[in-house]
């Protein structure tokens, strides 16, 4: 029987939700204020749509609330959000789950807190991109960074260049050629498109190759595809919003850290703020103004602001002037593949990143706890290893696994063990396995 989604707010969240649910046996129910909205969702998808405010009773009243299993609460609004999630809760949906922009309702000090709106998870997008920001800086010359089980497994994607020494040789190949750096390629972008590839697929320049390993072992797996890890040490942040400002709190510590912001007022605000951050009243496309801050000696320029085009367009001018590391951050999800294409280190979108919050949550809420990397349509499952799963009752070997799933590591007493050809998987191993969203009932049928 397939589970019934309702959805308030149909903007870039939302209308990303909509697109990673129709993949699976959802149905589907939209609310928003907006007309054309409502319209493009449905005619790009299979969904139903109502036109109205999502905080309003006689509009949430037009839905069947106590079949709903999941209602998500995605408006740009934090009020609306909270007042749509407490009455779908009052009104019988089962799972409530909404977006948050204020972090203030996070504080261990709140006075009022998402629960007591009947909330059962928060996806605050602003502080999801702050955190992939912030991994791929400390995992410098990476394009998306993800960690497993608390920072003890990386997943490292890097893009592969004309001179990288991966070229024209097989993933088999490189894993018996290099035997002390043991990883696992789990997934491969090529030319916009993403596949799950086997272990004859040839390295081409241009590729995003994803590689799974030990988190000792990242910067290695760096050296190994030719993009060896840069020394970070001086940042500039673009935008003083909210992405700016968490960075800036985060990073100030550890880096060199300066932060521009084009509005005085908002400028003057934030300079009383950080004591160990320089705040600079400027202009990040300002080229004059990036030359006389010697931009060209920067490890790492990151255009945050809320303005895709301005990110764009300083990130530009930035990676001209020869900063090391450029991180982009836009909204439009429909411009990432081709905004990744221009030439910066790292693109992301707060929007994807909340999404992927969004459906790890749902898919843990259920049998097995999924990692879901939206703009490459893939999915990490952990699954543990039953005594009774097809796969040990037949005596199968790693062979028998699928080529469309790969098994990037295996947990066993608390130790990670990245597989080669001779590994045996046991009852009670914890696995991660990579596939795309149709293959994951294959998985789970093989070892549960």
């Amino acid at each position: 029987m397939s589970k019934k989604v309702a959805i308030v707010g149909a903007g870039e969240v939302g209308s990303n939700l909509v697109k990673a649910l129709t993949k699976d046996d959802y149905e589907i129910i939209v609310v928003d204020v907006n007309s054309h909205k409502c319209k493009r969702i449905t005619e790009k998808y299979d969904v139903s749509a109502i036109e109205g405010d999502g905080a309003s009773q006689r509009i949430l009243q037009q839905i069947d609330m106590e079949s709903i299993d999941y209602f998500f609460a995605l408006t740009r609004i934090d009020e609306v959000n909270l007042v749509a999630s407490r009455m779908a809760k009052k009104m019988g949906a089962k799972k409530i789950i909404s977006r948050l922009r204020n972090t203030e309702y996070s504080h261990k000090d709140a006075i009022i807190t998402p629960e007591q709106f009947g909330i059962d998870f928060v996806a605050y997008p602003e502080k999801a991109a702050q955190r992939e920001i912030e991994l791929l800086i400390r995992q410098s010359s990476t394009a998306e960074v993800e960690e497993f089980k608390n920072g003890r497994i990386t997943l490292a994607g890097i893009e592969i260049t004309s001179t990288s020494p991966l070229i024209g040789r097989t993933l088999t190949k490189i894993e018996e050629a290099n035997p002390y750096i043991p990883h696992k390629v789990v997934v491969i972008s090529r030319d916009g498109n993403t596949f799950i590839p086997h272990k004859n697929v040839i390295y081409k320049n241009n590729d995003t190759v994803f590689f799974l390993c030990k988190s000792e072992y990242a910067k290695k797996i760096q050296q190994m595809a030719g993009k060896p890890a840069i020394d970070i040490n001086s940042i500039m942040i673009l935008g003083a919003g909210k992405i700016g400002r968490l960075l800036a709190k985060s990073l100030e510590h550890d880096y060199s850290v300066r932060l521009l912001e084009k509005n005085s007022s908002k400028a003057w605000e934030v300079k009383e703020k950080f004591k160990d951050v320089l705040v600079l009243d400027e202009d990040g496309t300002n080229l004059e103004f990036l030359e006389s801050e010697n931009v060209k000696d920067l490890d790492c320029f990151i255009a945050a602001t809320e303005n895709e085009q301005t990110n764009i367009v300083s990130g530009l001018l930035a990676k001209h002037l020869g900063v090391k590391q450029v991180i982009v951050h836009i909204s439009t999800t429909d411009y990432l593949q081709a905004v990744r294409h221009i030439g910066f280190d790292a693109v992301l979108s707060k929007n994807i990143s909340a999404v992927n919050e969004v459906i790890c949550f749902m898919k843990s809420d259920m049998i097995k706890s999924i990692t879901r990397f939206e703009d490459l349509d893939t999915d990490c499952m952990e699954i543990r290893v039953r005594d009774d799963s097809k796969f040990i009752r037949k005596k199968y070997n790693l062979d028998k696994i699928p080529q469309d799933i790969v098994l990037g590591a295996i947990i066993r007493d608390d130790k990670v063990i990245v597989p080669n050809s001779k590994t045996n998987i046991h009852p009670e191993d914890e696995l991660l396995l990579f596939t795309k969203p149709e293959n994951l009932s294959t998985a789970e049928r093989l070892f549960r």
